[in-house]
């Protein structure tokens, strides 16, 4: 959703996020998006029939929630590599434990990781002091450069586009329990990673990518200034 011409906020926001995914490729300053979801788990209460040739499995109708789980996207665009942690909530503690996670275990060579993600209220610095104690949680504040999505405009995440991907190949069925989850998403993870061909791509042509989308959506906005 692009909202009325005029919105300078968007605007703004948008030009600073697509000027981050216009950079060129550095090692030292990894892109990285950030983005969660949840799952509901759900228990067969009747085992299914599995499929045949011509004919799909059958599921019954009936089935036992059994809770939600979290998951959190890490996507680093120009690497090609990604990382889906499961977790039981969405709070601050545990967003500012992914960031920890990110940036000692993940990236721990990188000099500042930049940071893309949207407006959740719990996206932001002041989790960090929540989770850590001040030292710990400025050291961390200090290792990203942070960037936010336009309000209404979270499509500019990457991090929610591989969510969508990870929906549609893996999330899209019944999984009972939390273990599973966390064994099916690392499967996908390992085979998403192992074929980073668009990325390499991305790499060579982001340039004209981003300057082409940014006059579209300049466009778009009616904000092109009169050449």
């Amino acid at each position: 959703m692009i909202p009325p011409d005029g919105n300078v906020a968007f605007v703004a926001a948008m030009e600073d996020v697509l000027e981050v995914y216009h950079r060129p490729y550095d090692p030292a300053h990894p892109v990285v998006c950030l983005d969660e979801t949840s799952k509901q788990l759900i228990a067969e209460t009747r085992l299914p029939i599995p499929a045949k040739p011509g004919s799909p499995a059958r599921h019954d109708y009936e089935y036992e929630r059994n809770g939600t789980a979290n998951l959190f996207m890490l996507f680093a665009p120009l690497e090609g590599w990604r990382h889906v942690e499961v977790t039981d909530r969405h709070t601050a503690v545990d967003y500012a434990e992914i960031l920890k996670d990110l940036s000692d275990q993940h990236f721990p060579d990188a000099a500042r990781i930049v940071l893309v993600q949207d407006n959740l209220n719990t996206h932001k610095p002041a989790s960090l002091y929540e989770a850590f104690p001040a030292a710990e949680a400025r050291r961390l504040v200090e290792r990203f450069e942070w960037h936010y999505t336009p309000k209404h405009g979270s499509w500019l995440d990457m991090a929610e586009t591989e969510l969508s991907v990870l929906s549609t190949q893996c999330l899209n069925r019944r999984i009972a329990d939390k273990q599973t989850l966390i064994t099916e998403v690392a499967a996908w993870e390992v085979s998403r990673n192992q074929a980073p061909v668009f990325f390499g791509a991305l790499r060579q042509n982001c340039s004209g990518y981003c300057v082409e989308g940014l006059d579209d959506l300049r466009s778009a906005q009616g904000l092109l200034n009169d050449a």
